[in-house]
């Protein structure tokens, strides 16, 4: 009982980074740009950084919102790069500031005396220590995310998967895109802080991408994605304990383990259409 209890708050963190990640990672694989999130992870851990370096507490209010800062101003330059007939692919650009911004980070670091248990937290987390108090304000916030992208899912979804068909309806890619990026830095600022970047990615991307191997509609892959990312947050939180092994870093090779698991099943039982059985 004193096990489920302590492992509580973390696994309740865990089923929001899913619910809130599984959503936004559908549009992230539709776009083709994959890495956009560890990128938008890595510039909000470099702000995260630079608050530590101004002297302000890394957990405090302000350091937050000096990270979210460096947060938007990635999205910007994200959502203004974005063009689909560009010699200079999008995804060239995100991997080159993710380079930059974990380069700028390690120096950074450096130069804070003390602080360099801080820079391996912000890679893989350290999300047994979450409270629930964290847990209850991500909460709130992700609420609120994902209200905003109901009300405006139709718009976000046509520029996700139909950008041609968006045009032409007179949508402005670039302010819908800066819009989904600036909403997309709120849900990423907070989820490094709790899990770090590689979980963050692995909430975003994994759900996803084992989903797309079942299923082709927006309402399965999102069904599948959840389960999957409950599945996978329990297990690995459980095995982090029960093994004394670093539960960001656990959870993660969890996700690996789980989508070789899927992928085989889908050869080995599926073929076709997605979702029909061997």
């Amino acid at each position: 009982m004193e096990v489920l209890v302590f492992l509580a708050a973390p696994f309740v963190a865990s089923l929001i980074l899913t619910g809130i990640h599984a959503y936004l990672g559908v549009h992230v694989v539709e776009r083709g740009v994959i890495f956009v999130d560890i990128a938008l992870a890595q510039i909000a851990a470099l702000g995260s950084t630079m608050a530590i370096l101004a002297g302000m507490d890394v957990h405090s209010s302000k350091a937050y919102w000096f990270s979210l800062g460096f947060t938007f101003l990635g999205a910007a330059v994200i959502s203004v790069l974005r063009s689909h007939n560009d010699r200079i692919p999008q995804e060239a650009i995100i991997g080159i500031t993710y380079a930059v911004a974990s380069a700028a980070a390690i120096v950074a670091m450096s130069k804070a005396v003390g602080e360099t248990e801080h820079l391996k937290d912000m890679l893989v987390g350290n999300i047994l220590a979450v409270s629930w108090d964290e847990v209850r304000n991500t909460a709130l916030l992700y609420a609120a995310v994902g209200a905003f992208h109901y009300i405006f899912r139709r718009k976000f979804l046509l520029i996700s998967m139909h950008p041609e068909q968006a045009v032409a309806q007179g949508l402005s890619l670039r302010w819908w895109d800066f819009l989904f990026y600036m909403s997309f830095g709120f849900v990423v600022t907070s989820s490094v802080a709790i899990a770090g970047v590689l979980l963050v990615f692995c909430y975003l991307i994994v759900p996803s991408v084992g989903a797309m191997l079942f299923a082709d509609t927006i309402g399965r892959r999102l069904a599948i994605g959840w389960a999957m990312g409950t599945l996978v947050s329990a297990l690995g939180v459980y095995l982090s304990l029960i093994v004394d092994l670093p539960t960001g870093a656990t959870i993660v090779c969890t996700f690996g383990a789980v989508l070789v698991l899927m992928a085989v099943a889908r050869a080995l039982f599926f073929r076709g259409s997605r979702g029909k059985p061997a």
